[in-house]
């Protein structure tokens, strides 16, 4: 994982996911609904659904289909089954996790979240249990090529960003989670829109895999939980460098 961006390092495989485009959908599907539902269906007046409507459209998601998702979460009916949840443990090498969930069968996601761990060798904790190593922030990615390093940077810290980390594919930005939609706003109407935008926990710390063979097993670990179709975003930790991620990319 890229050593040049540590934030990116540890909010996880967003590329692996992305070529999952069905489970993908679902997930931003989910966003949708649920934003809908709680804040209603006009995203000038939601901020919430504002920001699902902009992830799903930057992730290419068809018109029709968040249409759709914003007319259920709106009406009610599959949406009312809807609860966001939040689990937290640790993982294999006491890396702390923290697994955001949407779901409308609790008992399903606990025994799915809680066999994920298991398996791996990590343990569920308790509510706060880890949360309190991480920073909620608000995230916004553009392309690379939209501007370059110096000209992203000093565009971003005008329009109220506190970090950007500029990477080969990549600008990531972050910001304070109530300065979100000011933010990727401005920037917005500069560069286009983002290929993400979206509250996310950052680390305080990370802690270093120095072995490949640990390694590889926390990152099966992360796309175990990833592919559970309750599962909306997963962080943690950890911090893997170039060097090992080419062996794994080798083997």
């Amino acid at each position: 994982m890229a050593g040049h961006s540590k934030f990116k390092n540890i909010m996880h495989r967003k590329g692996a996911q992305d070529k999952k485009r069905a489970g993908l959908f679902a997930k931003l599907s989910k966003e949708i609904m649920i934003a809908a539902k709680m804040g209603g269906d006009d995203p000038d007046s939601n901020a919430r659904l504002r920001l699902a409507i902009a992830t799903a459209r930057s992730n290419s998601m068809p018109k029709d289909n968040i249409q759709r998702a914003v007319q259920k979460g709106a009406g009610g009916g599959e949406a009312d089954l809807m609860e966001e949840i939040r689990y937290e443990g640790y993982g294999p090498g006491g890396i702390a996790v923290l697994v955001d969930v949407m779901t409308d069968n609790r008992n399903r996601s606990a025994a799915d979240v809680r066999a994920a761990f298991s398996k791996a060798g990590g343990n569920l904790g308790e509510t706060g249990s880890v949360s309190f190593m991480f920073d909620r922030v608000g995230e916004i990615v553009f392309p690379a090529e939209v501007a370059d390093e110096d000209t992203m940077f000093e565009e971003a810290l005008e329009a109220g960003a506190d970090e950007v980390v500029t990477g080969d594919e990549e600008h990531e930005i972050l910001c304070q989670p109530e300065d979100l939609h000011e933010v990727a706003g401005v920037l917005g109407e500069k560069f286009g829109d983002p290929k993400a935008c979206k509250l996310s926990w950052k680390p305080q710390n990370l802690v270093p895999v120095e072995a490949a063979d640990k390694a590889e097993s926390l990152l099966k670990f992360m796309d175990v939980l990833d592919d559970l179709d309750d599962v909306q975003n997963v962080t943690a930790n950890f911090d893997i460098s170039d060097e090992i991620m080419e062996k794994l990319a080798a083997s």
